[in-house]
Formats: structure tokens, C-alpha cells, sequence
């Protein structure tokens, strides 16, 4: 069965999209589209900004979700996914490859989305880390025994679990971590503490605008970063979406499932490569690739 992935927040780079634009006449409708929708011009942004400009929050998410979902809609009929994932944000744009959302209201959530979070990080100061080499139930567990708020919120794969909270909550277990015999626990150049409990305030104003937004039955079922498991409920991905701020993204164990379920061979769609490298380390004998057009 063939399994389509879609990354999330830091797969971005400088002139993506481009090529689409350029070559595909369905593909600049949409971006032009997205433009209006947005009220600014992502486009000039993703083609020709700086690496600086990209990374904002309210430009980063739309950018690699554009980027994405127009990559799947330009691959027409060859874009034949049996289940989907998405990585973080890359969940929005799974589900418009699925036919859950429409391509207007999947923008409109993720570009509320950028914005929610962003607020919710210029409430409280805070940051996420990268813990390398650790069994997951350790980083749990010492997680667990940090004053203050620190908690498991990527699970990417065997050996490697991102961790967000308070910026000193997170500094501290980060020692820890070493002295427990991380190979590494390494800050990350974030905005903030994303898929934690300081994510809550956005994660209320989302869930306003996803409640009021219409979810179709998908044509395949996705596998969602907060249950793990193969969901085709309307309303039971609504609810999980709504969720997923402040929940971990259990990447590892979704990737599992879906191989479990069947899954020989993950297609990435959209910028950069990571998902691909991430189910390697996960399941070995996976086949992994790049969505390409010609």
C-alpha cells in the first residue's frame, strides 16, 4: 500500500513552489489564489524572500503547506495515496489530499493557525529541544520530575524526541538529559513551545475556527499525530485536529501503525526530505521517495 507523507514547519527553503508556478498552469491559479485568500503575496515571499522572511510563523506554515498541496493537486491522477499523514502542519495539508477539507479552508485554518500560535508565544517565553540517543520513557520520566512546565512533544523517531516548555524548565531537563546519557539535548531555533500545554490559548481560538469549518469523509483514511491510528470519521478528525496543539506529535508510533496496516512505500509531498529520512529510521526496509512531476 502506498503511504503519502507531508512535513511540517522547518522543511521550508528559499524558491519553493517555483517550479510549479512556473510550469503548471493549475498550480499558479492556486498560488494566485492563495495570495487573495492571505491578503498578501506568499508567493513573492517562497520565490524570491530571504531565509529570514520565510521563517516567520505566519508566512513558514502556509509556505510549506502551499508548497505541498499544490504538489499533489498538479500530480492529477498519478496522486493515488491508499493512507496519508501529516507531520504537525503537514496534518493540514493531508487533509486536503484527501478531500477532508477544501483547498481555501485548509489555507484559511493554517493561516489562523500561524497567527494563534504565534500570539500564544509572545504571551510566555519559551522554547523546544532536541534530545538525541535517549529511550523514550526516560525523557518521559525526567520530563515528569523538572519544576515547572517541560513535557514530550515530538516523538520522530527511535533515539530522537523533541521536548517543549519553559525556557528554564527546558534548559534544566536538557542537563539532565546529558547526565542520563543523551548523546545530545540541543535547543532549537523556535518561536516558541509548540504542541505543549503554553499552546493552549491557541489552540482555543482554533478551535473555533475548525468547529465552524466543514470536514468531508476523506477518500482514505489518515493517520493522525494525536491517536496514531487510521481515522476516516469526519467528526472524530475534527476533534483530534483540535487537539493536536497541545498534544505530542506521536510521529514514530503513526509511522508504525501505517506499516503494521499495510504500508510498503511513503511518497513525501512537499518541501525538503526529513519525513523520508525519519521512516527509515523507523521501519528499515520501508521504500521512501520524493513526489515528483514531470
Amino acid at each position: 500500500m502506498n503511504a503519502y507523507i507531508f512535513p511540517g514547519q522547518g522543511a521550508q527553503f528559499v524558491g519553493m513552489g517555483l517550479d510549479l508556478y512556473e510550469n503548471h498552469s493549475e498550480a499558479q491559479e492556486l498560488f494566485e489564489k492563495a495570495n487573495e485568500i492571505l491578503g498578501f503575496s506568499i508567493t513573492d515571499i517562497m520565490f524570491e524572500g530571504t531565509a529570514e522572511d520565510l521563517k516567520q510563523t505566519k508566512v513558514t506554515q502556509p509556505a510549506i503547506f502551499l508548497h505541498s498541496v499544490i504538489l499533489s493537486k498538479v500530480l492529477g491522477d498519478a496522486f493515488k495515496p491508499d493512507m496519508v499523514a501529516g507531520h504537525s502542519l503537514g496534518e493540514f495539508s493531508a487533509l486536503v489530499a484527501n478531500g477532508t477539507l477544501n483547498f481555501e479552508d485548509g489555507l484559511k485554518l493554517v493561516s489562523q493557525r500561524a497567527l494563534a500560535m504565534q500570539k500564544a508565544c509572545e504571551v510566555q517565553p519559551s522554547t523546544m529541544a532536541a534530545v538525541l540517543g535517549l529511550e523514550d520513557e526516560v525523557v518521559e520520566k525526567i520530563c515528569t520530575e523538572v519544576e515547572g512546565i517541560v513535557v514530550p512533544a515530538n516523538y520522530n523517531c527511535p533515539g530522537q524526541l523533541v521536548i517543549s516548555g519553559e525556557v528554564d524548565a527546558v534548559n534544566i531537563a536538557c542537563e539532565k538529559m546529558k547526565e542520563a546519557g543523551a548523546r545530545r539535548a540541543l535547543l532549537l531555533p523556535v518561536g516558541g513551545a509548540f504542541h505543549s500545554p503554553l499552546m493552549e490559548p491557541a489552540r482555543e481560538e482554533l478551535a473555533a475556527a475548525i468547529e465552524s469549518t466543514e470536514f468531508k469523509t476523506p477518500t482514505c483514511p489518515i493517520y493522525q499525530n494525536v491517536t496514531t491510528t487510521a481515522v476516516s470519521d469526519a467528526e472524530e478528525i475534527k476533534k483530534n485536529l483540535i487537539l493536536q496543539l497541545t498534544a505530542p506529535v506521536k510521529w514514530t508510533q503513526s509511522v508504525q501503525q501505517m506499516v503494521k496496516d499495510g504500508a510498503a512505500s511513503f511518497v513525501e509531498v512537499g518541501p525538503g526530505k526529513v519525513l523520508q529520512g525519519l521512516v527509515k529510521k523507523i521501519h528499515r526496509e520501508a521504500e521512501t521517495s520524493s513526489a515528483t512531476v514531470s
